[in-house]
């Protein structure tokens, strides 16, 4: 039996009547749910806000609230972007607290 005459396609793009056609597994259907790009011009939040957070620091802080909130779940992709500000946070707290520790002392 001929593969156009079963209804599959191993091609993006159906040659009958020129539409695109649905390429998912049925073993993952989970495939493609994370092909929408990221926000913040596609770097996600949590990169995002480490980037803008050297000009910001506060926006360490908002992303380390997001990430002990598990916004991740709603993308894995966002996790490592998230502990990466959630540690810039950690490190500018520190930095803080050694300053004002100088300055008082």
């Amino acid at each position: 039996m001929d593969q156009k005459n079963a209804g599959l396609s191993t091609d993006g793009k159906d040659d009958q009547n020129g539409d695109y056609v649905l390429l998912k597994d049925d073993e993952n259907p989970n495939l493609g749910v994370y092909d929408k790009p990221l926000p913040c011009f596609g770097c996600g939040i949590g990169w995002f806000s480490l980037l803008l957070g050297f000009a910001f620091p506060l926006m360490w802080y908002y992303a380390t609230i997001l990430y002990f909130c598990n916004y991740y779940q709603k993308d894995p992709r966002e996790r490592a972007g998230l502990a990466a500000s959630a540690i810039a946070a950690l490190i500018c707290t520190i930095a803080m607290l050694i300053t004002i520790a100088v300055m008082i002392f």
